[in-house]
């Protein structure tokens, strides 16, 4: 009752009506905006409805870019931020453009896509009042320990840039590998013990607000500007990464008995990033149980669950497919993580991996994880995100997180805490959540209308797909109908009728005898995922993109996981964060180093329970907040989003009725 009241006083003083210019001006903006929406979905549907006939990719282009720079106009004051919203769309249709041209060609349009992409996100994110520059606390901070292991840091780091960069050959291998690997190792504990050891207990963020390298400064962008290089040639021009591959030869020969290929290099450097820089989180957050014991699941499960597991069953020839399919080989790290569900694994249930589970010299082992990837999505995400929330997945064993949390936790205050990003977060997962079911319907429909495939009890068609997939989505239509009556968001009513589009487009076609359910060729549904959620957010922008927008932009903005499991948090859980409003003194450090961008303390100011959709419940707001005003809990679904009705003061503990 008490902070209703001082929510309504506040909001009574405010003014929300606009003057006459500011009107004027507003619709002005409007008009434009709307007229480059209208016309640029015209030409993007245009360019659809042609496909494959002459200039029809560079109408989708077109219209995909004018779209977007209708969208930055409208939601922009400040001209460089307009001017990096339409950089950074240019910077999306380049690389898009990219990936249907030829070899020759494709290198420099990703090049200058991504250029595009990056120097956008720079002006999006420009302060005018900052001075950019290539001071670092280092120079005259750190203490000889912190020196000597950034020195074997970058040691380690340099060899691997002179294979990558120079294109030059290290022979003996093992001997070069040993000493990157063990020079990073070393002074990643160096470094570690030389910033927290002797210090006081409690969680030390100091000077991130002024290193170049974690401010958006000048060492962030060289750095984000060299991981967005290599995650492009990761991708698309694995050719240009020899002598690097080869560099973990030795390695590759010890654990799988065949030489390294360019997954293979960045699975193990995955997982040697996460192991030591888990340790370094792990040491630094070391008085708070909850980021000890939950840093540890996140290693052993990057350790076992993402490289020991898969490696195993590789050796067993029950990863990714085989020659007799003719399918090529996924990546290992993914096929066979038993913690990598559908949507994320976005293959899991497209017909190269379903032939893969139902071969013949896969069994049992193929129709277990078949089995298993159908469970963990229709019944254990669902159940376990309702006891406990989307964090038992994204904070604790997911390795997009892992590496979010570990190698990313310098740049967790990076994240942008306005309500703009907050709408726009909200479109986007979505929008990519709806991409993903669009286009696994798109993938497998036509392959069953002239295959079968034989699971177990029952054989896998056209007539069987559709009844499973028509049942599934008439309940996402009750579902989202029941909750969105129960709380009217409109997101929900939105999730409902667009389940009842796709129903209706997968009735047509299959009673109409139609191959292809969504018009579009489904191979092209599949080809624009692949490029633009697969690899150029996820990689790309998802890590490459740190130093600039934060390190958790991939999870909150793409992954379509993170949305899945986000509407059950948000609807349908028992997780929040309670708060105790009377105990904050708006410190602002709960906001501040919140990765999702959530503003914590308006909550907290108000004596509001946190439950958002975006939160991946990793506990670093109540682990920094001084006054214990934050904690994380599992309570009745009842009363969720009612203020905390208890006050704990100085003057003892208050009832608010």
């Amino acid at each position: 009752m008490v902070a209703n009241f001082n929510r309504e006083v506040i909001m009574a003083n405010i003014n929300f009506s606009l003057s006459g210019d500011q009107a004027e001006a507003l619709s002005r903006k409007a008009k434009i905006s709307l007229g480059l929406l209208i016309t640029g979905i015209v030409l993007f549907a245009w360019g659809i409805y042609a496909d494959g006939k002459g200039l029809a990719t560079y109408y989708k282009i077109l219209g995909f870019f004018m779209v977007c720079t209708g969208s930055g106009l409208f939601y922009n004051k400040r001209w460089y931020t307009s001017v990096g919203s339409i950089l950074f769309v240019a910077g999306i249709a380049l690389a898009y453009l990219g990936s249907l041209e030829s070899k020759e060609t494709e290198y420099l349009l990703y090049i200058s896509g991504f250029s595009g992409m990056m120097l956008g996100s720079m002006l999006f994110t420009y302060d005018p009042e900052k001075k950019y520059n290539l001071k670092t606390h280092y120079f005259k901070q750190s203490n000889w320990s912190q020196r000597i292991g950034l020195f074997l840091s970058g040691l380690g780091v340099g060899i691997m840039f002179v294979a990558w960069l120079g294109n030059i050959n290290l022979d003996p291998s093992w001997l070069y590998l040993s000493l990157t690997l063990g020079s990073m190792a070393l002074g990643i504990l160096l470094y570690t013990y030389g910033t927290y050891n002797g210090h006081t207990a409690g969680i030390k963020n100091n000077h991130v607000m002024f290193n170049a390298m974690t401010n958006r400064g000048v060492l962030g962008f060289v750095a984000g500007i060299l991981l967005t290089l290599f995650y492009i040639q990761l991708y698309w021009h694995s050719e240009s990464l020899t002598s690097l591959i080869s560099l973990f030869d030795s390695w590759s020969e010890l654990k799988r008995g065949k030489p390294a290929d360019q997954w293979f290099v960045y699975g193990t450097l995955y997982s040697f990033v996460i192991l030591f820089l888990g340790v370094k989180f792990i040491i630094k957050y070391r008085n708070n149980r909850y980021q000890l014991i939950r840093t540890i699941v996140v290693i052993l499960s990057q350790l076992i669950l993402a490289d020991m597991i898969p490696t195993i069953m590789e050796a067993m020839n029950y990863n990714g497919t085989s020659a007799e399919i003719g399918e090529k080989t996924r990546y290992l790290g993914y096929d066979a993580n038993p913690v990598q569900s559908w949507p994320l694994n976005y293959d899991a249930f497209t017909p190269g991996n379903i032939q893969a589970y139902t071969y013949e010299g896969h069994q049992p082992v193929g129709m277990a994880y078949f089995f298993w990837s159908i469970v963990l999505f229709l019944v254990v995400t669902p159940v376990v995100t309702y006891y406990v929330g989307k964090r038992w997945y994204c904070s604790w064993f997911c390795g997009c997180g892992g590496l979010a949390e570990t190698a990313g936790d310098s740049y967790r205050h990076l994240s942008n805490k306005s309500v703009k990003a907050w709408k726009i977060e909200r479109w986007v997962i979505h929008s990519i959540l709806v991409f993903v079911l669009i286009m696994t319907i798109a993938s497998l429909y036509p392959y069953l209308t002239g295959s079968e495939f034989v699971i177990g009890f029952a054989t896998l068609n056209k007539t069987l797909f559709f009844f499973i997939a028509a049942a599934l989505l008439i309940l996402c239509v009750f579902l989202f109908y029941r909750w969105y009556k129960k709380s009217n968001r409109k997101v929900l009513l939105a999730g409902a009728i667009i389940s009842i589009f796709i129903l209706l487009f997968l009735s047509i076609a299959f009673f109409n005898g139609k191959s292809n359910v969504f018009v579009i060729d489904s191979k092209s549904i599949k080809s624009a995922y692949s490029f633009f959620i697969g690899a150029a957010f996820s990689g790309v922008i998802g890590v490459g993109f740190y130093p600039i927008l934060g390190n958790r932009v991939w999870c909150r903005f793409g992954c379509p996981m993170a949305g899945y499991m986000g509407l059950f948090q948000r609807f349908k859980s028992r997780f929040r964060i309670t708060t105790n409003g009377s105990q904050c003194i708006s410190c602002g450090n709960c906001s501040t180093y919140c990765e999702q961008g959530i503003d914590v303390r308006a909550y907290a100011q108000k004596g509001e329970n946190i439950v958002r959709s975006s939160c991946v419940g990793c506990g670093i707001c109540s682990a920094v907040c001084p006054r214990g005003v934050l904690k994380l809990e599992n309570g009745p679904e009842e009363g969720r989003f009612e203020p905390n009705p208890l006050e704990i003061t100085k003057d003892g503990v208050k009832l608010n009725m």
